[in-house]
């Protein structure tokens, strides 16, 4: 790996690791970007804040109002994960730890969530798909994510002289597609230039908006071949044919389980790291918040099984995407891509004839690549 220093700089993070395994995979993304800086004389400064179950208890909201000034005053934000914890009953408020993560996305207007999955050729077996249809997969799910089901009003449970009643809707203006479905378009253009639209037009008014806005969109971009396929379909042939996506755009809640789906490509979500981003420029580049999918998995949690990879390829994201440090990225990913081509595992990738590792032995041997 070549030893060319980058521009040095110094970088802002607010790090909130959350709940469940998320400050256990936090801590290991933590070390290799100080690895990162003292093999590239960068210097990141870590402001660590409370979110979800620990801010409830402590603060009485699932995050305070000067953690959210803290992540406005940075350059980006590293998170962990929140809720998920059986049983919780939160604070006399009721809050749901959940919140935090909502608020996060509105208010530093994150709409757009980048997910890459691109299998490790070492890790082909540990997925329950076939090696010869997954070799070659190398995706990028771009979600809307401060639209739709998610955000929509009304949204409650409510009593009714015939019993109880639910609502949830979903709403999506023009705009708010329009920059989702342009974002991922000039994405593609630094890829294979191929961008599929999920929605179920067949269905949804919403769905007919977004096919008729990313139409139009397409047009703007006679360089990047588009097609359309329903949510339902795409689900079934990102089992069957993974190789043939490049780029897929989807809104909030069909991004959300497409991208949990396509997990099982890389083998594990323990593998796969997210990026969301706005449209606010910090010093370095654009502002993001950074995180893996998998959640707080509160079964595993305290045990130092979880897989900290996913945290630590987003912590790649980061220097990409926010602070315009490619080297840098590419050398994380090349020392995770070596601790799994030399056969250590996690127990959520455990194969018969491989070393099984704890959380901070991986994070430890993913660092001793790095330098």
């Amino acid at each position: 790996m070549s030893e060319e220093t980058s521009t040095l700089g110094t970088y802002t993070i607010t790090v909130l690791p959350g709940d469940g395994i998320g400050p256990e995979v936090i801590e290991q993304a933590v070390r290799v970007l100080h690895a990162i800086g003292e093999r590239y004389q960068h210097t990141f400064q870590m402001h660590h804040g409370l979110v979800g179950i620990a801010a409830i208890e402590a603060e009485g909201q699932a995050i305070s109002d000067a953690t959210m000034e803290l992540c406005q005053r940075s350059d980006a934000v590293l998170f962990g994960a929140v809720g998920g914890i059986s049983g919780y009953e939160g604070s006399k408020t009721r809050v749901r730890p959940e919140e935090a993560l909502l608020r996060l996305r509105k208010e530093l207007e994150l709409f757009a969530n980048l997910r890459p999955i691109r299998p490790f050729k070492a890790l082909l077996n540990a997925s329950t798909i076939k090696p010869e249809v997954l070799e070659g997969t190398d995706l990028l799910v771009v979600r809307e994510l401060t639209g739709g089901l998610y955000f929509g009003r009304p949204s409650e449970i409510r009593e009714t002289p015939q019993g109880r009643e639910a609502v949830d809707t979903m709403f999506y203006t023009e705009h708010e597609i329009e920059r989702i479905i342009r974002a991922a378009f000039d994405l593609s253009r630094n890829r294979r230039r191929k961008v599929t639209s999920v929605d179920k037009a067949n269905i949804l008014n919403t769905s007919r908006l977004w096919r008729y806005v990313a139409e139009r969109v397409a047009g703007d971009y006679p360089d990047v071949a588009v097609d359309h396929l329903l949510v339902d379909t795409c689900s079934m042939q990102l089992v069957r044919r993974p190789t043939a996506f490049d780029v897929i755009v989807t809104e909030n809640t069909f991004g959300d389980i497409l991208t949990d789906e396509a997990a099982m490509l890389a083998g594990s979500m323990g593998m796969l790291p997210s990026a969301s981003l706005g449209t606010r420029q910090t010093a370095h580049g654009l502002f993001g918040m950074y995180e893996p999918i998998h959640g707080s998995a509160p079964d595993i949690a305290g045990q130092g099984k979880a897989n900290p990879i996913a945290a630590i390829l987003t912590v790649a994201m980061m220097l990409r995407y926010s602070f315009g440090l490619h080297q840098e990225a590419n050398v994380i990913e090349a020392a995770v891509e070596q601790v799994i081509e030399s056969g250590y595992r996690t127990e959520d990738l455990k194969e018969a004839d491989k070393p099984v590792v704890g959380t901070q032995e991986m994070g430890r041997l993913i660092v001793d690549a790095l330098t």
